[in-house]
């Protein structure tokens, strides 16, 4: 397995890693909409949020040599459901190629955001 670093996505907040390469597939770990140049949440609406997740994971596969062209599954939390189709609508920006997903509403997420979103990718 290789362990994947950008400085261009948030540093884990624990004892993980942004992503890791195993065989032709990368896993990333859930993102969050921390900006990386502050350190900061992103305040304000889930498009807010969503745009800055979509740019972490960007920032994650393209550390690793590919991109989300090559993603083949997601994993959504959102905290509201009621927030599904205002997510969706940031999501379907980047996620042009429409890969599987599983999107579910979870009682609390991390430093109370309003999302989070891992994927798995072709390398």
């Amino acid at each position: 397995m290789q362990k994947i670093y950008t400085a261009n996505a948030p540093s884990a907040i624990g004892p993980y890693s942004q992503a890791v390469i195993c065989g032709k597939l990368i896993f990333t770990s859930g993102q969050i909409p921390i900006d990386p140049a502050t350190g900061e949440i992103v305040e304000g609406s889930i498009e807010a949020q969503t745009e800055q997740i979509c740019k972490n994971l960007k920032a994650v596969l393209e550390a690793a040599g590919t991109s989300l062209q090559k993603v083949v599954k997601t994993t959504c939390f959102l905290a509201d459901m009621g927030d599904f189709s205002a997510f969706n609508g940031v999501y379907a920006k980047y996620f042009t190629e429409k890969p599987a997903r599983s999107c579910v509403a979870v009682k609390t997420l991390p430093k109370n955001v309003l999302a989070e979103v891992e994927c798995i990718a072709e390398i």
